[in-house]
């Protein structure tokens, strides 16, 4: 059955001005779903917009926090390293120091020290 005998058996049961309200509110359903699709999209686009405006601030920050994590980081570690290279040239100059002044026990200690790490080393 085509649909224009199925709209001809709608008409003969009811009658014309009751056809023409049926198709007048359904003309008006047809442009409401159509306002409806128009209006769900134009919100998911702005919702869309929105979330992508959101994540890029995001990341912003997040890139912001992890360069001021690597700097902070950096400065520490150079504090660190200049802090040990201070003490290793200290105990350098103090280990000069205690060489010239004492020479003999110098050697004498450094004997000792190579042979218990000999021994040990021999185990």
């Amino acid at each position: 059955m085509s649909s224009t005998e199925a709209e001809d058996k709608i008409r003969n049961l009811l009658d014309k001005a009751t056809y023409q309200r049926l198709e007048k509110d359904l003309s008006a359903v047809k442009n409401d779903i159509s306002a409806l699709t128009d209006q769900i999209t134009d919100a998911l686009n702005a919702f869309t917009g929105e979330a992508g405006k959101q994540a890029r601030r995001g990341i912003k920050q997040a890139r912001s926090r992890a360069d001021s994590v690597m700097s902070d980081v950096s400065e520490r570690g150079n504090a660190a390293y200049d802090a040990a290279w201070d003490q290793a040239s200290s105990l350098e100059e103090s280990m000069e120091d205690v060489i010239s002044q004492r020479p003999l026990a110098a050697v004498g200690l450094a004997l000792g020290l190579g042979i218990l790490i000999g021994a040990a080393w021999r185990r």
